[in-house]
């Protein structure tokens, strides 16, 4: 038997800013910012001004010097050229220096091979932005976020600190994008591949699927 339930006005409004705070990061749109990093031997500084005009992924993990991420970052740099080709640029982050980047650069032959920028967060800026800072250790929570030409996030994942992530997988969701960003009238459904069928949503194909 079914029973009614009558809510406030205050309720509602609370469930509502609720379920807008939970999904708000897609379409948000990326804050100013300038920081240091670490490229190709260099220190670097970039700002917001550099991710405009193109794709960008912020991938960002909890340390330097510890056991699951380097594992992603090399994983993301076998898939760079990839990322490259689609007119991509990543940019990895940690709330480590970039002294510590560059240290961890010479110590370790996988860290030794990133072509891409290793920026370095340590007054929070980025982290906070993209609401993955930890309060409680001052990390950053195993984050991915596909931005595109307007400094907009179209894709994010989170995952749990002692879960790595597979570059292969976030460089399909990039395409996905790119190609749903283009072409405004299709969607991609699952598992898309370039070249794969598309869909157009339309009266005609609701309930055929």
């Amino acid at each position: 038997m079914s029973k009614d339930i009558s809510y406030t006005d205050l309720e509602l409004k609370i469930f509502y800013l609720y379920k807008e705070a939970i999904m708000s990061l897609i379409n948000k749109e990326v804050g100013e910012f300038s920081v240091q990093g670490f490229h190709k031997g260099d220190f670097v500084e970039v700002s917001k001004k550099d991710i405009l005009g193109k794709w960008s992924v912020f991938f960002f993990y909890p340390a330097d010097f510890t056991f699951v991420c380097p594992t992603e970052l090399e994983d993301l740099q076998k898939n760079y050229k990839e990322f490259a080709e689609a007119g991509c640029e990543i940019y990895s982050v940690s709330t480590d220096t970039h002294f510590t980047h560059k240290a961890w650069h010479d110590h370790s032959e996988r860290i030794s091979k990133i072509e891409y920028p290793m920026l370095a967060d340590p007054t929070h800026v980025l982290s906070r932005d993209f609401e993955v800072y930890i309060e409680e250790n001052g990390l950053a929570e195993r984050g991915s976020f596909i931005i595109n030409p307007d400094g907009k996030i179209v894709s994010y994942e989170v995952n749990a600190g002692g879960v790595g992530r597979n570059a292969e997988e976030l460089l399909r969701k990039l395409r996905a994008c790119q190609f749903v960003h283009e072409h405004g009238d299709q969607v991609c459904p699952a598992k898309w591949q370039p070249g794969a069928e598309t869909l157009k949503p339309s009266l005609d194909l609701v309930g055929q699927l």
